[in-house]
């Protein structure tokens, strides 16, 4: 799929950045691959446990085609595959921080106010 660019006023460039970011685990995966380092698939499926394996995969290869993660396959026996952080997709660690730090601050001043789910309680 041949991704658009979005340059046509002020505004439009966050178009462009949400294109390659957004969707509910688009931002969560990078989040663990950025502060948690290089993962395995099932390491990652742990860490973001409502996730479904066809998602996560769908998820894993739109970024690594946008060239924010990479796909790497270790030989050993029996065969490992690594995803890891591009230097791209680096480049995106303040946005994703600043995510985190956001959530962080509207989670707590909301606390008690909105209906809570915790996705590690399944």
């Amino acid at each position: 799929m041949t991704r658009k660019i979005y340059n046509c006023e002020n505004g439009c460039s966050v178009e462009s950045t949400l294109q390659l970011i957004s969707g509910r685990w688009k931002s969560v995966i990078l989040y663990h691959l950025m502060f948690d380092g290089e993962c395995r698939y099932n390491k990652l499926q742990k860490f973001i446990p409502g996730i479904t394996r066809r998602m996560i995969s769908l998820q894993l290869k739109d970024l690594e085609r946008d060239g924010l993660i990479y796909r790497k396959v270790v030989q050993e026996k029996p065969l490992m595959v690594v995803y890891g952080m591009t230097e791209y997709g680096n480049s995106l660690k303040n946005v994703i921080e600043q995510l985190y730090s956001w959530g962080e601050e509207f989670n707590h001043k909301n606390a008690g106010t909105l209906e809570e789910e915790c996705l590690n309680c399944y």
